[in-house]
Order: structure tokens, then C-alpha cells, then sequence
């Protein structure tokens, strides 16, 4: 049964009436990251389709770079709750929650796009029923380009990395990085631009994609190319807001979220292209390999952060990577 003040929320943000007397349906959709992002631009595609294949029943409007003041680790619950009816989160920052949401970012286990896809499509059913369990829908994942370091200086040894202070976007990357001497601070994106401008911190782990799209260039002027790691953001929606729907509007929507999905997947391939040249145009020193020798020494720091999640997630996560295993072998 859905509680009062749950349902209370859901009605205020969707109530919809039958279709012959339907009202517009307004939803707000958050996002911490720029609305020139590969996500960004994502989300204002699927509410473009939503619109569209609503034949204008169900408006969203969207909330980029944490403009409302909600992070991804805060969203989860936003959602859950119905104060957001649904949201792009980055799914590292809900890691706490549950395991299955650090599996994406997990280091370099998927640093394709199709290692990527076959990483979430091993994973779908588990990330369904761990955000059932949040009261809450899969709408569409969106992959993030590779992972590198944002920093003033190239970013090749590990001697360059000791002692550095270095924004992480999880628990994954902070156990990484802490066993190859640098100094991690697990931080929201939107929450590591103004330490950065300060000079709290020094570097930030991020794609090139989230970089430029808030112009890091700005306070940092290198980008190495570690290829730690393809992560995904989730586009969810609250399952009351969902059940609520009308079966037509319903519909419409599965039907945008899937036509969104298969656009970033398509986008993906291209995309690091077009941020390393946007990143050359704006002075960014783009170092696309790093030393062997270096490549062995994250990799084998990024076992820590693997064998830690394993560690938590127990047997269904073990049984999750031999199976991503076989799919990629």
C-alpha cells in the first residue's frame, strides 16, 4: 500500500485524469553535470521523444548542474520519496545504497563501449530489482566516455600521482587511487569545481566529456588518458509516478526511453573524438597513451577496489563477473 504523504507527492507531480479530459503532465528532472554533456544532451532528447510521443500530455523540464542543489548521492532517495518524479544519476554515487550501482565504475573491467554494454546488459535485472527496491524504475542507462585525469600537469608515472590531492567520483576510485599513493577526496562533480579553483584539490577523475562540459580547461590544462573505466549515469522515475500513468502515456514513454538509449550507446563511439578536439580548441594538453608500465601499476591498484566490492556483494557479485566474463571472452 502507498503511504499518504508518498502518494500525496506523486499526485502533485503527475496526476494524470483520463485520457479524453487529460491535463499536461510537468515533470523536473535533475542532473548534476552540464547540459552540453553526452547526458545532458540525452535527457533533452528523451523529453523531446516524451513530448513528442505524448502528442504533449507530458512535459519535463530539466535541472542541470545541480541546480536545485541535489548531487547524485542525493537523488536516489529524492526520487524514492517523490520529491523528484525522476533524475540522471551517476550510479557510482549511490554505491552506498546498494553494490550493484559501483559495478559500472569498477576499474578497468569495461574500457569499451561494447565491454560496457555487455557489463549493464550482465547487470540489467539486478540494477531493476535493487531500484525496485528504492521504490523506484530503470528508465534507460547512458554510458560515460573513458575515464582520465584532469590535472596541470600530464599524469604518466606513479611518482606524478603521490601525494596528490585528486577528486574521485566513488568508493571505486577512491581505494584506487589511495593504493597508488595519492591523496583521493570522494567528491560530486558539482561540489569539485570550486575546491578546484581554490587549489584544494589538484586533479579531478573525470571523462573528458564532464570536463568539457563544464570547461575544466578553465582551472587545469592536461588531460591523460588512463582508460580507467566506462561508467554509467541511470535515468530513473519514482514506480508510483510510473504505476500512476495511463497504459497510452506508459507506452510513450518506454517507448522514448528506449529510442534514448539506443542514441547514447550510438553516440558513445564517437564522442571521445569530438571532446578531444573541443579540449585541443580550448589549450587542453590531451596525453592519449601513458607508459606501459604505468597502465600495470593502476590496473593492479584497481584490484583493490574489485576485490573489495566482491567482498561486499558476495556471491551474486562473483557470479555477475564470471558471467560478464563469458559474454567478453
Amino acid at each position: 500500500m502507498i503511504r499518504p504523504l508518498r502518494l500525496a507527492l506523486c499526485l502533485l507531480w503527475a496526476a494524470p485524469l483520463p485520457l479524453a479530459q487529460a491535463q499536461t503532465i510537468t515533470w523536473e528532472m535533475a542532473n548534476e553535470y552540464p547540459a552540453t554533456s553526452i547526458h545532458g544532451e540525452g535527457d533533452q532528447h528523451f523529453a523531446k521523444l516524451v513530448l513528442q510521443k505524448s502528442h504533449g500530455k507530458i512535459v519535463i523540464n530539466h535541472d542541470f548542474d545541480a541546480s536545485h542543489g541535489l548531487r547524485s548521492k542525493d537523488m536516489l532517495e529524492a526520487v524514492a520519496s517523490g520529491k523528484l518524479p525522476l533524475a540522471d544519476i551517476y550510479s557510482g554515487a549511490m554505491g552506498d545504497a546498494e553494490p550493484i550501482f559501483l559495478l559500472s565504475s569498477l576499474p578497468f573491467l569495461a574500457t569499451t563501449t561494447d565491454q560496457s554494454r555487455a557489463l549493464f546488459e550482465t547487470a540489467e535485472a539486478a540494477y531493476d530489482q535493487a531500484l525496485a527496491r528504492h521504490n523506484q524504475k530503470l528508465l534507460y542507462p547512458s554510458p560515460w566516455p573513458p575515464t582520465g585525469i584532469w590535472a596541470k600537469q600530464a599524469i604518466t608515472s606513479r611518482d606524478s600521482l603521490k601525494g596528490l590531492r585528486i577528486r574521485t567520483y566513488d568508493r571505486n576510485g577512491t581505494l584506487t587511487f589511495e593504493a597508488l599513493g595519492a591523496k583521493p577526496v570522494e567528491l560530486s562533480f558539482a561540489d569539485a569545481l570550486p575546491l578546484l579553483a581554490k587549489g584544494d584539490i589538484q586533479a579531478v577523475l573525470s571523462s573528458g566529456d564532464g570536463g568539457a562540459g563544464a570547461k575544466l580547461w578553465e582551472y587545469v590544462d592536461h588531460f591523460t588518458a588512463i582508460n580507467y573505466a566506462m561508467p554509467l549515469s541511470l535515468v530513473t522515475i519514482n514506480l508510483d509516478v510510473w504505476k500512476a500513468l495511463p497504459p497510452a502515456l506508459k507506452r510513450a514513454v518506454r517507448d522514448a526511453a528506449n529510442a534514448t538509449e539506443a542514441r547514447q550507446w550510438l553516440a558513445i563511439r564517437q564522442r571521445l573524438d569530438e571532446n578531444y578536439v573541443r579540449m585541443r580548441t580550448n589549450h587542453v594538453v590531451v596525453t592519449p597513451r601513458v607508459p606501459a608500465d604505468f597502465t600495470a601499476a593502476l590496473k593492479q591498484a584497481g584490484r583493490t577496489a574489485i576485490d573489495a566490492w566482491v567482498a561486499r556483494y558476495g556471491a551474486e557479485g562473483r557470479l555477475l563477473l564470471a558471467d560478464y566474463d563469458r559474454r567478453t571472452r
